[in-house]
């Protein structure tokens, strides 16, 4: 028993198993974004709490009531918990075990079948038929760990719940990204519900100018029917969009973790600016995105999985007792004579396992392969998010000062549509045309302001979103 003690310190250097090193990636990595402005001297830096930039104390107010009532988070949390106990159940086999175990029995047994078995000269066996039996013993158990198998199932189930810890941070983005980017959608609708009430208002006016015409024998019946269906496109145009806005907020209702009959948020004004928000390294994303440090965590517990495998070839070493009271009589149990003890080494060495060794260190390696190819693909998939993010803001304000552009020019266009009109120099039609370019202009710029915000949320987002270890 002193040998095996002594390897017990003597081998801790023989864990089985690689020690961990993050994967070198560095050509996944460019010195800079492909669609990375020049301009970066007025940039903001991405704070922890990135929503707060946007400058509105309403989505401060919808961000913070979703992180702390949404359901995904607080499943998150649990799963975190669950994680972190784990670690405690394999940390537990470097301890002994201790259990407590008692028995009373009685036996009896075939007259025959036992007398059978003795001398002739035992004469009657009927005193010996019946056995009673009082046991109460401490065992005790504890491996030694002399091939890391218990220090890689800790290792793995450390790196298993640093992993949740960090879904649980990637959680808290996307949470927190949906919601600015259903808000920020809920106020482009807005704007866009109200250019169609003013566009309403404009319509219904020039509905009764036609009739007031007709009746007056200055325009046909034409004028007064397409007037009537340009108003009634717009009041269904309208409809629709009030219904694209109410799914909207019932989206952030569950976000926020309540009831949608129970949840609303006003109407406020247009869109202003988003913020310009500074770009980090593309390495950076490394430390800054939490689910790429999840994905990382995820591949060195299936990196420490390996080991546990490798040791399962090798003998088991452990240090087994009994110690306790036996006897047949419930009345003498607890004297000092009836006292039992065992105590001593096992070696468990496994000899034919038909395979089941070598397949599961197959697996354990596989497991790591599948591992690895998630953490270079999410680094990926985090790359190209930032890139789409930095191209759609780059566009959209190419965009958008086109169409402001456009817009003077359907508002000019409208106007001397009606000037024409008026003098009896063009139809009634040109005027609907002109006016309808107007409002599709209006329209698409108000969309184009929603598109730039949220695209900024979206670069918040993909660029790790501030939240840090």
């Amino acid at each position: 028993m002193k040998r095996l003690l002594l390897l017990s310190l003597v081998l801790p250097a023989c864990v089985k198993g690689p020690n961990y090193e993050r994967p070198a990636l560095s050509s996944l990595f460019s010195s800079k974004w492909k669609h990375q402005s020049k301009a970066d001297t007025k940039k903001q830096p991405l704070p922890d709490q990135w929503w707060k930039v946007f400058g509105s104390s309403t989505l401060n107010g919808l961000v913070s009531k979703a992180l702390s009532s949404n359901q995904d988070l607080a499943g998150a949390r649990a799963r975190v918990e669950t994680a972190r106990a784990l670690i405690g159940v394999k940390r537990s086999e470097w301890f002994p075990q201790l259990g407590s175990t008692s028995n009373v029995g009685t036996q009896r047994l075939s007259e025959a079948g036992f007398g059978a078995n003795l001398p002739p000269q035992f004469g009657s066996v009927a005193d010996m038929l019946r056995r009673d039996n009082y046991k109460s013993s401490l065992d005790m158990s504890y491996e030694l760990d002399l091939w890391g198998r218990v220090k890689r199932s800790v290792e793995s189930a450390s790196a298993s719940a640093r992993a949740a810890e960090e879904g649980l941070l990637a959680q808290h983005l996307i949470v927190a990204a949906e919601v600015a980017r259903n808000y920020f959608l809920l106020r482009s609708l807005d704007s866009q519900v109200q250019v169609l009430k003013d566009t309403i208002a404009l319509r219904e006016e020039a509905l009764k100018l036609q009739k007031s015409r007709f009746d007056g024998g200055m325009a046909n019946e034409m004028d007064v029917t397409r007037a009537r269906a340009e108003h009634e496109l717009a009041r269904a145009d309208l409809a629709a969009m009030e219904r694209q806005r109410g799914s909207t907020e019932h989206a952030l209702a569950v976000l926020c973790g309540q009831s949608p009959s129970s949840f609303s948020v006003a109407p406020e004004g247009t869109l202003g600016a988003p913020p310009s928000l500074a770009t980090t390294m593309p390495s950076s994303l490394l430390q800054s995105r939490p689910d790429v440090r999840a994905a990382e965590a995820e591949l060195q517990a299936a990196s420490a999985d390996i080991g546990v495998a490798e040791a399962s070839f090798f003998p088991a070493f452990k240090l087994t007792g009994s110690a306790g009271l036996e006897s047949v009589k419930g009345t003498d149990f607890l004297n000092w004579e009836n006292r039992v003890l065992s105590i001593g080494p096992s070696v468990t060495v496994p000899v034919l396992t038909g395979g089941k060794l070598k397949a599961n260190l197959r697996a354990s390696k596989s497991r790591y392969d599948e591992a690895l190819a998630k953490y270079k693909q999410t680094l990926l998939v985090a790359l190209r998010e930032v890139e789409d993010s930095l191209l759609d803001l780059q566009s959209i304000a190419q965009q958008r000062s086109a169409i402001e552009a456009a817009l003077k020019a359907a508002d000019e266009t409208s106007r001397l549509a009606r000037v024409r009109y008026d003098k009896g120099l063009a139809s009634y039609f040109e005027v609907v045309e002109a006016d309808r370019t107007v409002l599709v202009t209006r329209l698409t710029l108000s969309q184009l302001d929603g598109q730039r915000n949220i695209s900024t949320v979206l670069l918040a987002k993909s660029l790790g979103g501030g939240w840090k270890r």
